[in-house]
């Protein structure tokens, strides 16, 4: 048996950890720059807003409504998730985190030493709660997607308080009934409209349709989710993920870009992140992709540059990437355009392990600098070293207006306790 453990709208409840005041009151969080809804708890939910909504739509709906609104607090997610992670995993010998807000855990050769699934259901909504103040809904089930459709039932469904354990056909195929065909995990958008214009409209009809035939009209992957909603298992959870094969670091501005000097800061932010993720995983860069474009509802018209840089040696050195990327910069940049979206893309990555070099080219950057950079960072937090041709305080910077303290990374945020 698995369980699919996820936190209820996670990044709001998060920021009502350290807000009590907060807890039964409606609750959005907004997208970089403040522009889109990308979390809503079950109070705002019920006054109407929806995710990705543009912010300026419904600003006035919230302001009547008395909506709290914050700018997305990624320092504050990151901490309680890896908190929560933590917690969770004590519970079970393997432990697969698949989001910010979801984990897997495995208890099928625990189950012995364990209590009923229910009760450990419960006990791990209870230590959650108690230790870091986040609501989790926990599903069981006998394949990762019957976990997916256990926990679906318990958040939405009524009668499940929190816990679902799927141990049995007919239960399964009570719940499947009154699941939409899009709400089955690895059911997209597209695909649902398909199943629906063949009459598949709920889980329980997409569970009943001959595997060899879903293989047939969609892939093998479709395949593997029928099998898996009866009971079979097809699919697992990667025990050593793969590198991946680009990096990419983009974002838009908090402000349009106007100046050059302003763009050559943004790359070099970019090319700093995605460096990071480079070294973490242990690759090195044979080709950069950069690019920098307008909003093409400024002007009605997309506007700006894209172009491939290859460095000498392959390298993952943010100083070597970062000059050349330097480099390109004013021959690219073209006046007059309001840069919006800027972005650096790491390709060709090969293995550090792997790396292949010539007698005549000696490695370029300087590993043991990054190494010391990156331990600061992590020690003492993101930011904390920096390249100078960031810029101290860019204006363009992404904008947060309505961001909360970073109460557990931030020695200047720590929330203050008064006792009387």
């Amino acid at each position: 048996m698995f369980a699919l453990v996820d936190a209820n709208s996670f990044y709001c409840s998060a920021e009502a950890v350290f807000r009590p005041d907060w807890r039964n009151k409606p609750i959005i969080v907004l997208s970089n720059n403040d522009g889109c809804v990308v979390a809503v708890n079950r109070l705002a939910k019920a006054i109407g807003i929806e995710r990705f909504k543009p912010f300026f739509q419904i600003k006035s709906l919230c302001e009547k409504k008395g909506v709290i609104v914050c700018s997305s607090n990624y320092e504050l997610y990151a901490d309680l998730s890896m908190h929560m992670m933590q917690i969770i995993g004590a519970f079970a010998p393997r432990q697969h985190v698949y989001s910010i807000d979801e984990t897997f855990i495995d208890v099928s050769n625990a189950c012995e030493a364990l209590p009923p699934l229910e009760v450990l259901g419960k006990q791990i909504r209870r230590t959650v709660w108690k230790e870091v103040r986040l609501p989790v809904c926990v599903g069981f089930g006998k394949t990762l997607t019957l976990c997916k459709v256990a926990n679906h039932a318990a958040k939405r469904l009524p009668g499940f308080n929190g816990v679902c354990v799927i141990e049995h056909n007919e239960q399964r195929d009570r719940i499947l009934s009154q699941m939409c065909v899009s709400d089955v995990w690895g059911v997209g958008r597209k695909l649902s409209i398909r199943l629906k214009d063949m009459g598949i409209t709920t889980g329980y009809k997409l569970a009943n349709m001959p595997p060899k035939l879903a293989k047939q009209h969609f892939s093998v992957e479709m395949e593997r989710t029928i099998l898996e909603l009866n009971g079979v298992s097809a699919k697992s959870w990667d025990e050593a993920r793969a590198n991946k094969q680009q990096i990419f670091s983009t974002r838009s501005t908090g402000q349009r870009i106007l100046e050059l000097h302003s763009l050559m800061q943004a790359f070099s932010l970019h090319v700093s992140c995605a460096c990071l993720k480079a070294r973490e995983q242990g690759s090195v860069v044979g080709a950069i992709l950069i690019f920098a474009h307008n909003s093409p509802f400024d002007d009605g018209i997309s506007r700006g540059f894209k172009q491939l840089l290859r460095p000498a040696c392959a390298t993952n050195d943010t100083i070597v990437i970062s000059q050349l990327v330097s480099q390109a910069i004013p021959q690219l940049f073209i006046p007059g355009i309001k840069y919006y979206k800027v972005g650096v893309g790491l390709i060709d990555l090969i293995d550090e392990q792997y790396q292949q070099l010539d007698m005549f080219t000696a490695k370029p950057g300087r590993p043991e600098l990054m190494k010391a950079v990156d331990a600061l960072n992590q020690r003492y937090g993101s930011g904390t070293m920096f390249l100078g041709s960031q810029g101290i305080s860019p204006k363009w910077h992404m904008r947060r207006d309505m961001l909360t303290p970073q109460y557990t990374t931030d020695w200047r945020h720590i929330p203050l306790i008064s006792c009387k």
